[in-house]
């Protein structure tokens, strides 16, 4: 679909539902604002970055990734199966971003047909996203930003007044979604507060939008969340323990459709992460700390399916194991706030190839260690001034399978400054040098071929500038942002036959722009974003291999929220727009153009009066049947005469109805 079709979808949704906002009760809907670079919101929404809060959540009501960034133009999902998904900034893969779950840092890609973590949207309180130059609390080697996802806790859940509760959520969606549900008890008793929440989905294969099953795309994700705080004095501690799991029969590759071969093969995707966090109850200006330490587990199990001449085409075991700390305190100063402390973490990797080969060792094993030394001040100055700014010390040490030893440390620094040059307008600029120490990459690859690192191997760095203008009339507000983000000497696998060597890759760049806009008029909202991002490698096209850049190009979305109160009801509804991206490298290779696609859904939720703390919500994901795959996914290719990649499709209609009973 054209940008014609778009246009008019945008017109008709905002026709359908402006309408009803003049209801007398009035329901306070978050807004995702472009807010004024201040309260340390620099990096986020006003310079090109999202957050998506809890109100954002209970409306999209999200069963994966992709529908959780649905309204984020700037964020691209690589379709198929849900551990498959892996969400690109501005074209920029995860494993170039600091991605934290409730602070604790979450590993890099293990294999580019897999998503680096299951994250399950069912616990999750909010998601905030810095696009770019990332603060130096952020975490280690923030490339192109950061990702910051945040779960629930007992305080979230539980009703003012109410020292107990629970949650119980069902949903049922045609289409394979099948049923999904979740349950949760949280409380305090005297200074002891504890949340409780699982949550299992379990359904078939989707049907792309031209009625096409797709094989392995059955939802399978299992959860496990549970947090126990308890105060003494002015302390408080909190341990918490998550476990996410999918555990399906899958493809041999989920981000594509290879050969069209429907064989499926077991595969087993899993993360354990147990943390305790020590902060203070009653902060001071000069004592307001946030210790924590945590250890975490990445599993990937697929066992030995085949033989032949390509017996380890995928089946592996992957560990990646972690332990490290984050210490830091927040001290406030007049003009503002600084925050100061130092990160580390100790990262063991192992791969096991089941012996397929007789060249390829069975066990490799590498491991990491990053101990850092970091200081951001955000500071908001009565002349209209705003500034963030903050520099890290890292040292980092790769120990590779050969016994190799590479070592060094390194220098970030980051700035944003904002003048607000007339009531509700402001300028801002900000940029960033980031030191990445030495990349590890995709080490899954490892699994295929006798590799080594080039004894040359040198530390990774990034550069991010952007520049932009944000501006607020009465319930309107609006920004526009130019981005430049460059990181060079990631890790680069070249592989010939049963050896491959691992060197520094060449410059990955993406530029562009971003716009937003919002309006809000009190019982509903309207918004849109478009985003323009050039990826480049060494100044070439970046062709859609799956890699740890993708080309996007063009992307918008558009959203509309409206709250109904007498009829006890709210509707909305999101479109995605994807444009058209074809370029002669794609050509040359084989690759088929993107083409242009938009995607309508559409919900409606009602707050049952008869029973307290229920309510039912349907909703209607791809309206129109639309045969589409996600921007960062792979494209149909012709390798050779025998040999053709398909895209994984996205799933067509999916009509849902969830019910969920707060007690």
């Amino acid at each position: 679909m054209g940008i014609s079709r778009f246009m008019a979808l945008c017109g008709v949704s905002y026709v359908a539902f402006a309408s009803a906002g003049f209801a007398q009760e009035v329901y306070e809907l978050d807004m995702i604002n472009v807010s004024l670079v201040d309260e340390g919101q620099e990096n986020v929404e006003a310079t090109g970055g999202a957050v998506i809060s809890e109100e954002d959540i209970e409306v999209l009501s999200p069963q994966n990734v992709s529908e959780l960034f649905a309204r984020e133009s700037a964020v691209t999902v690589s379709g198929g199966a849900g551990p498959s998904k892996r969400i690109h900034v501005f074209g920029m893969e995860q494993s170039n971003l600091a991605v934290s779950v409730d602070g604790v840092p979450q590993g890099g890609t293990s294999w580019h047909h897999t998503g680096s973590n299951v994250v399950d949207p069912a616990f999750l309180k909010s998601v905030e996203l810095e696009a770019g130059a990332a603060a130096a609390d952020a975490g280690f080697a923030a490339a192109a930003g950061a990702v910051r996802y945040e779960t629930v806790s007992a305080y979230d859940m539980l009703a003012d007044g109410d020292v107990a509760g629970g949650r119980a959520s069902l949903t049922y969606g045609d289409n394979g979604q099948g049923v999904s549900g979740s349950l949760a008890s949280f409380g305090i008793y005297e200074n002891l507060d504890w949340m409780v929440m699982i949550h299992a989905q379990d359904g078939d294969n989707y049907e792309a939008g031209d009625g096409t099953e797709m094989p392995g795309t059955a939802p399978a994700a299992k959860g496990l969340l549970s947090k126990f705080g308890y105060e003494f004095g002015t302390s408080r501690v909190e341990l918490a323990y998550e476990r996410s799991e999918d555990d399906e029969d899958r493809v041999i590759k989920m981000n594509m459709d290879l050969n069209h071969d429907d064989t499926v093969y077991p595969l087993d995707v899993s993360r354990d992460t147990l943390s305790l966090r020590y902060t203070s109850t009653a902060p001071t200006d000069m004592w307001d700390p946030d210790f924590m330490i945590y250890a975490t587990q990445n599993d990937y199990w697929r066992p030995n399916y085949a033989s032949g001449t390509r017996p380890f085409n995928g089946d592996m075991i992957l560990d990646d194991d972690v332990v490290g700390g984050v210490l830091k305190n927040t001290f406030t100063v007049g003009a503002g706030s600084i925050s100061a402390g130092i990160d580390f973490a100790k990262e063991d990797f192992s791969i096991d190839n089941y012996g397929d080969s007789t060249v390829v060792p069975q066990y490799t094993d590498l491991s990491t260690t990053q101990v850092g030394a970091f200081a951001q001040g955000r500071f908001s100055f009565a002349n209209g001034i705003d500034l963030s700014a903050g520099l890290r010390a890292d040292y980092h040490k790769l120990e590779d399978m050969d016994g190799q030893t590479f070592e060094g440390t390194g220098l970030s620094a980051n700035a944003t400054v904002s003048y607000e040059f007339a009531p509700g307008f402001e300028f801002f600029a900000g940029g960033s040098r980031t030191w990445l120490g030495y990349d590890v990459g995709e080490f899954a690859l490892m699994h295929a071929a006798d590799y080594s690192i080039d004894p040359d191997y040198e530390a990774g760095t990034a550069t991010n500038f952007k520049i932009g203008l944000n501006g607020t009339v009465g319930d309107f507000s609006g920004g526009i942002a130019y981005f430049d983000t460059k990181i060079k000497d990631l890790a680069n696998y070249l592989r010939s036959g049963d050896y491959g060597t691992i060197s520094n890759s060449g410059e990955v760049r993406s530029k562009g722009v971003t716009l937003n806009g919002q309006y809000n008029w009190g019982t509903g909202r309207f918004g849109a974003s478009y985003t323009k991002a050039d990826v480049t490698e060494d100044g070439d096209f970046v062709i859609p291999n799956g890699g740890t850049v993708m080309p996007v190009s063009d992307l918008a979305t558009l959203y509309v929220d409206q709250e109904l109160p007498s009829m006890n009801m709210k509707v909305g509804a999101t479109v995605e727009w994807a444009g058209k991206l074809d370029d002669d490298l794609m050509e040359a290779g084989g690759y088929k153009a993107h083409d242009s696609y938009t995607v309508v859904n559409a919900y409606a939720e009602w707050m049952l009066p008869q029973l307290e703390g229920a309510t039912l919500r349907l909703g209607v994901d791809n309206i129109f049947d639309e045969l589409y795959y996600e921007r960062s996914s792979y494209v149909y290719r012709e390798i050779s005469d025998t040999r053709t990649v398909y895209p994984a499709y996205a799933s067509g209609r999916t009509i849902s109805l969830t019910a969920t009973l707060d007690f």
